[in-house]
């Protein structure tokens, strides 16, 4: 595991922990240079003993060159960079390695599923068992039941390849999941009671979060046991990773809703086709169902701001689309316009999230309003929510894949003796990041970006930041004229836009 620092060591550079509790590992380089490491065993538990890697005689890899992976290779973070600029950060590549830490009888390993549902959790289960089993002969392995609180309040499930053989092809998880109930001494108890020494954890931030604080009393407690997460989250808002399992599944399956809303809209008089779509903070899973399909004529997410009424606002719009095609369809995230329904709702469920308001259902109603009482014009609006239907499917051929590697990825880093781990693709290239890089902040859609700019070309839909802008200068006691004049012009620039 040294070889990579006394290399650095050797040739004069600098290693260096950065002061915080995730203690973090850095190796600084040449030419910008900087790996950002994650934890090994070996850190805090003197002479640990290695083992070879069963996979050296396993007959289904033999015929792999150069299946092991140099502990010197490391995955970029950025592949775009310019001539002259540093080499940037890097992270430890995934992968299997000469030697273990662990020797496969005495490996006793537990999984564990946590939050909302999403499509390929079985998957990720099932392929941690099998690579398990399959490729070092690890035979004790079990499920924690009902998420973190199972660890100390429920029964638990013991998996074999047997056990798991078709749960891929179902949705859900057959470890059952919850939200909330990290209590870490609790947890870490537990594993240390029962002689636990893999824990693979599955869910999203909030869940990866509970991981690291797991890893952190494990570690100060010195014991054996190493920590892999795999990161879950149907919204995509995974930072740093190229993207989360069952987000091609989630996409995949709401083409069908948007399918269903083209069809009702375009068969009706002024037909309105509204689906929401899942995405509390985060509107990737809208925007990229929204390009795929091409019958969307507005796709509402949370990181663009909307208004409904006024110049360029989303009443607008729809007259104008009704007008000119005598139908539309709307996607809308979830999280979207949350500002615009209500403030009474402040409460968060038990992992901390803030429960929001229908937004699909309030502005249904607000549309049939406005047309309805105001305009005097008749239109038929379905409403469509496929919300939970979709984190139910199970995973699609793309995201079968994908969860085969980040399992296998998992065990791979488990049995190297890498511990405090989150495993993802990084530029197509799966890699070992610290817990604190996945949980530091949200991904998100940028709006100022070739993506969103792509959208917008496709649902032809203004964008309803500069007039949304221009109201809140107006309101600072901005010159009545001078709005009048910017209002003016946007309402050009989105005219341009319909009749494209």
């Amino acid at each position: 595991m040294g070889s990579l620092d006394h290399n650095f060591k050797k040739s004069g550079f600098n290693i260096s922990s950065m002061p915080n509790s995730q203690q973090e590992k850095i190796v600084i380089g040449e030419a910008g240079y900087v790996l950002e490491d994650v934890p090994h065993l070996s850190d805090y538990i003197p002479n640990l003993h290695t083992y070879p890697n069963p996979l050296q005689d396993n007959p289904s890899y033999s015929v792999v060159k150069q299946y092991f992976v140099d502990v010197d290779d490391t995955v970029a973070q950025k592949i775009v960079i310019h001539k002259n600029s540093p080499r940037g950060i890097h992270f430890r590549r995934a992968g299997p390695r000469q030697k273990v830490y662990f020797e496969p009888d005495d490996v006793y390993a537990c999984i564990v599923t946590c939050g909302g549902l999403c499509p390929g959790l079985n998957t990720v289960i099932r392929e941690i068992v099998c690579g398990l089993y399959y490729m070092y002969g690890v035979s004790r392995v079990m499920g924690i039941d009902g998420g973190y609180r199972g660890f100390y309040s429920k029964n638990t499930i013991p998996l074999t390849p047997k056990v798991v053989n078709g749960i891929h092809k179902r949705g859900g998880t057959i470890l059952g999941t919850s939200r909330g109930g990290h209590v870490t001494k609790k947890i870490v108890d537990s594993i240390q009671d029962r002689g636990i020494n893999q824990v693979y954890i599955i869910g999203g931030d909030g869940t990866q979060r509970g991981a690291a604080v797991i890893f952190e009393e494990i570690r100060r407690r010195g014991l054996n046991v190493a920590v892999a997460g795999i990161p879950k989250t149907i919204d995509n808002d995974i930072p740093v990773i190229d993207k989360s399992f069952g987000f091609d599944s989630a996409v995949e399956e709401a083409q069908r809703a948007i399918s269903a809303a083209h069809v009702e809209a375009t068969s009706f008089e002024n037909g309105i086709g509204l689906v929401k779509l899942m995405g509390r903070d985060s509107g990737f899973i809208a925007m990229y169902a929204t390009l795929a399909s091409r019958d969307v004529d507005c796709c509402l997410i949370p990181e663009s701001p909307f208004y409904l009424e006024g110049r360029g606002g989303l009443f607008e719009y729809i007259e104008h689309r009704l007008r000119d095609n005598g139908h539309m369809v709307i996607v809308i995230a979830e999280g979207a316009g949350q500002e615009l329904v209500s403030e009474s709702l402040k409460s968060s469920d038990p992992s901390g999230n803030k429960l929001l308001h229908d937004v699909g259902l309030w502005i249904s109603e607000r549309i049939k309003e406005h047309f309805s009482k105001q305009k005097k014009m008749v239109i038929n609006l379905k409403y469509i929510d496929p919300t939970y239907m979709i984190r139910a499917i199970p995973s699609n051929a793309s995201d079968n894949v994908y969860c085969t590697l980040l399992a296998e990825s998992a065990v791979h880093g488990a049995m190297a003796g890498y511990t405090g781990f989150t495993v993802g693709p990084v530029n197509g290239r799966h890699a070992y990041i610290p817990f604190n890089r996945i949980i530091e902040k949200q991904n998100k859609v940028v709006i100022t970006d070739r993506m969103w700019a792509r959208l917008l070309s496709s649902t032809l839909q203004p964008s309803f930041l500069r007039t949304r802008d221009i109201i809140k200068e107006n309101k600072e006691e901005e010159p009545l004229t001078q709005l009048a004049d910017n209002s003016t012009t946007n309402d050009n620039l989105m005219e341009k836009q319909i009749l494209c």
